[in-house]
């Protein structure tokens, strides 16, 4: 299935996406502005805090060709005529509590800026930086609560977090490093404190059909049991997530036009390379269907379009926190991407209890089911807890999970502080805590009082401590980020699932045109010798040499079969325990 697709892609799309490329360089040519243009740093911007030495070398890794990837217009910058994000890493920051940089105890865009080169430093020979090559922000929109998901303003950039300007020069210093930037948009509500809401309380208003208004509470509950419709003055609105934020009225084509101009803001005027779109699956309801409706689907269609015509290389990716099946209807020709919570959840449950079965189910049932890559792959976000906090603690199952996210299909998100191991259980302030730099007070967030108490372990987990630290969780990320980057088949690859009877122990190969990986991890707690892999079919031809890209054993080589495959070969001897090798197979 997933060859298949590619070829739909070979076929079909690329043309199109190199049509889309002239027109796009056409309007650049026309005038219009091109988001990236550098403009230096305000002299007055605070020098970050953190570790000044150089971290020590990594994990033994072997990489191949520094990827490049310019900020071109055109989706046929990707890799082997996929589209420019299945060549991208992401993370997730939230503004609040990745960096202070003028001590009022509240993370900002300067001291976003500040820590850029801690994510990606734009320099491809190096290799101290995360190496990230996407930024997903959660919103930043003008908003009275902490985490902003209420917005009042979908203009202004909240002024905690900084201005207009600040923001600008974010996107230029983001671009700069080969950083592509998405920002959240909540299409799905308001504010309760938004202008429209407080016009819409008046039954006369014009802006009343604005939003969902009953003169008697229909009385059904919500989707998980919650009331969805709320008293205000003798009427009810409907507001599916809680009384502050009100659901807006998309049977009303105004509501669509409006936020159809908001998107084009941030899309012409602020320089944005897309949006993560929030809980798409609630946009639209029918009754007390309130899910994934016909009529959702529908508007969606029409969204994209929109935003294809305002930038052809414009991103999405929605967030349907549902099952695979009903997650898959949304991509294609809705949003580019959207979040797979089942592959989220396997991954973990593999990586947890050391066996292949959940992430290995899961895999195959996403590669069947997604067009070739187009779905987005993360451990937790910022609505669960924290994915080291759901591995009780468990260093080594937190690497086997990093591996599994950063080596498999799909393109990875990372959330912030997840390369470090933070902790956060629920409540949501506690899975969204600030930003642990280095030990000492502040955790290196904030010479001032922060916002929220960093969580307890920051003295023992930290950015600095890991930094020097060649065995760490921090340098494992960096490791694998680094290998996706430069190896195509590691970004863009088919995937084929390399059999073995061992549950602790699962395989696989990601081919490209131009290579061909072999992933192999001992999932368990025990090491294995007693093992062997085979492969019935593949595209292989050999003779070929085994070369590890990473791991500390030198592999040997498969002997290829007449259909393409190998058959009990066993290329490390002995994997230890919660243990990754990543094996490239070269012509000899």
């Amino acid at each position: 299935m997933i060859m298949q697709d590619k070829m739909k892609y070979h076929t079909f799309y690329r043309p199109l996406l190199l049509l889309l490329f002239i027109l796009s360089a056409c309007q650049g040519e026309a005038g219009t502005s091109t988001p990236g243009a550098t403009t230096p740093l305000p002299a007055t911007l605070p020098a970050a805090a953190g570790p000044t030495e150089p971290p020590t070398a990594g994990p033994s890794i072997t990489a191949g060709p520094q990827v490049v990837s310019p900020l071109g217009p055109g989706l046929v910058s990707g890799t082997d005529g996929m589209p420019w994000w299945n060549d991208a890493v992401f993370y997730e920051v939230f503004v609040r509590s990745f960096y202070d940089s003028d001590g009022d105890g509240v993370g900002d865009l300067n001291g976003l800026i500040a820590r850029l080169d801690y994510l990606n430093d734009g320099d491809p020979a190096g290799g101290d930086d995360l190496g990230v090559t996407g930024i997903w922000l959660m919103p930043i929109m003008e908003s009275p609560s902490y985490h902003g998901y209420d917005v009042v303003d979908y203009y202004q950039v909240d002024e905690e977090y900084g201005t207009q300007e600040d923001f600008q020069r974010f996107m230029e210093e983001a671009h700069a490093r080969g950083i592509r930037v998405i920002v959240d948009l909540v299409l799905n509500h308001t504010g309760r404190d938004h202008p429209w809401f407080q016009e819409s309380l008046d039954p006369a208003s014009d802006l009343r059909d604005w939003y969902v208004w009953a003169e008697e509470s229909p009385g059904y509950t919500g989707p998980w049991g919650q009331q969805v419709w709320h008293s205000s003055a003798g009427s009810y609105y409907y507001g599916v997530f809680w009384d502050g934020m009100p659901d807006l009225n998309y049977a009303n084509p105004e509501v669509t036009t409006q936020m159809q101009d908001v998107s084009r803001f941030w899309l012409e005027e602020m320089g944005v390379d897309g949006f993560r779109l929030d809980a798409i699956k609630h946009l639209v309801e029918d009754g007390a269907v309130q899910e994934n409706t016909p009529a959702t689907h529908a508007w969606f269609e029409g969204y994209y379009d929109f935003y294809k015509s305002v930038n052809p290389d414009a991103f999405t990716v929605g967030e349907a926190w549902s099952s695979t099946a009903e997650v898959v209807k949304y991509v294609g020709d809705e949003v580019d991407l959207a979040f797979e919570f089942d592959l989220a959840g396997a991954i973990l449950d593999s990586a947890r209890y050391g066996r292949k079965e959940s992430v290995l189910l899961a895999y195959q049932q996403v590669v069947a089911a997604f067009p070739a890559g187009q779905y987005a792959v993360f451990l937790a976000n910022h609505d669960q807890n924290r994915a080291m906090t759901q591995l009780a603690i468990d260093e080594s199952a937190a690497k086997v999970a990093a591996t599994l996210l950063l080596t498999s299909p799909g393109v990875p998100f990372i959330y912030y502080g997840e390369e470090i191991g933070m902790l956060g259980r629920k409540p949501d302030e506690d899975i969204r805590l600030p930003m642990q730099w280095s030990a000492g007070e502040g955790a290196g967030f904030t010479t001032g009082q922060p916002w929220r108490p960093p969580h307890r372990t920051y003295d023992e987990v930290n950015v600095a401590g890991q930094s020097q630290d060649p065995g760490s969780l921090l340098n494992h990320y960096q490791a694998l980020i680094t290998l996706r980057n430069n190896h195509e088949a590691l970004r863009v690859g088919d995937w084929l699932l390399v059999e073995t009877p061992v549950s602790q122990v699962y395989a696989f190969l990601r081919t490209s045109d131009g290579e061909t990986v072999l992933v192999l991890l001992n999932l368990g707690r025990e090491p294995i010798s007693d093992y062997t892999l085979d492969l019935a079919e593949g595209p292989l031809a050999g003779p070929l040499a085994a070369v590890s890209l990473l791991g500390d054993a030198t592999p040997l080589s498969p002997t290829i079969t007449a259909s393409g495959g190998f058959a009990n070969y066993q290329p490390i001897s002995t994997l230890p325990p919660q243990t990754t090798f990543i094996i490239q197979l070269l012509p000899q």
